[in-house]
């Protein structure tokens, strides 16, 4: 709603109090005096704005009482209502509700984006790869500095509250997202989180956070798809680079955010033209002939390194190609994928 009353109640009371006082003195100058509308709501206004002018006429004692009783009781709500006017253009709680309400407007017209819930260390990580990738997302967070960041930015598309709440999911769009990123502090509020979400969307892909390894059963089971413990992964990311550096530091360079040499893309059966599906990954090479086969995803959800030419595109499977970013970006074009 363009006005909301909650957000401009104390704007709303005021001018329906000033409203109501030149009303009522322009009603009270016309019955008392018999004046006419016009000069009754000039005398109104120059009374009640205590601007020192003259009377319109002279007054009758009827009408010196009157307009005694009107000062008396315009004068603070006429004070009060300015103030509290002047308050909200001073203080820019206008340009703060449009803008959250330019947001929410573009979060309305969201279809199959991410939601991603907190900023913290992990969210904002989350969300540089998002935008690296291309995809349409929003945060959801609670934290005022981190909103008003947003807000000052203007390109992060943004909700302020309590994630674990079911009706700002709701608002955030959960229904048509296609998935939903959890990154909150605490376990039991990503819990709470993965369970409304599954509950809102049953078809919805939730990833969430953990930070202790007896919460990752818990999450997977509340439906989590993935549950990821940062600390843990990066404790062994760094083992690793002791043990094999080499390799870890080769895997590190496969990437799809379009900034280093080797890219790691995934084909869904969709995005396969159609004249190739149901047929081996040996036809597919051969026609197509751009990027490396590394994997292969069945039907079934097992996954397959390196997978053998005879091995057929069926629905439900996925392909994973590596190749620079020109090898990708052409067999984009060729399967009508589009670029990110």
């Amino acid at each position: 709603m363009l006005l909301n009353f909650k957000f401009f109640s104390r704007v709303y009371y005021a001018v329906v109090l000033l409203a109501l006082i030149v009303v009522g003195g322009t009603l009270g100058f016309m019955v008392v005096e018999g004046w006419s509308l016009l000069d009754s709501f000039y005398q109104t206004i120059i009374t009640i704005s205590t601007v020192g002018f003259g009377e319109v006429h002279v007054l009758s004692d009827a009408g010196k009482l009157f307009t005694a009783f009107l000062i008396i009781t315009s004068f603070g709500t006429f004070a009060y209502a300015i103030s509290s006017i002047t308050a909200y253009i001073v203080s820019g709680d206008y340009r703060i509700y449009f803008k959250d309400y330019k947001a929410l407007k573009e979060i309305n017209k969201l279809n199959g984006h991410v939601i991603v819930c907190g900023f913290g260390r992990v969210g904002s990580q989350a969300i540089d790869t998002l935008k690296a990738h291309g995809d349409a997302f929003l945060v959801v967070e609670q934290n005022e500095d981190v909103i008003e960041r947003f807000r000052q930015d203007g390109r992060i598309l943004y909700m302020q509250g309590d994630a674990t709440n079911d009706e700002l999911l709701v608002k955030a769009g959960v229904m048509n997202a296609k998935a939903l990123i959890t990154t909150l502090p605490s376990d039991s509020d990503n819990l709470f989180v993965v369970l409304s979400a599954k509950e809102l969307n049953k078809k919805l892909q939730v990833i969430s956070r953990a930070s202790k390894k007896a919460s990752v059963k818990k999450l997977k089971i509340a439906g989590a798809s993935n549950v990821i413990m940062p600390d843990s992964l990066g404790g062994s990311h760094m083992a690793q680079l002791v043990s094999t550096p080499d390799v870890v530091e080769f895997l590190d360079q496969i990437s799809i955010q379009g900034e280093n040499e080797i890219n790691l893309e995934e084909i869904d059966f969709q995005d396969i033209p159609e004249d190739c599906k149901y047929k081996s990954l040996a036809d597919l090479k051969k026609q197509f002939p751009v990027c490396n086969i590394i994997g292969y995803k069945g039907s079934d959800g097992n996954y397959e390194i390196n997978p053998n030419d005879k091995t057929a595109i069926v629905p439900g499977s996925k392909l994973f190609v590596l190749g620079n970013p020109e090898q990708i970006q052409s067999l984009n074009q060729i399967f009508g994928i589009m670029q990110k």
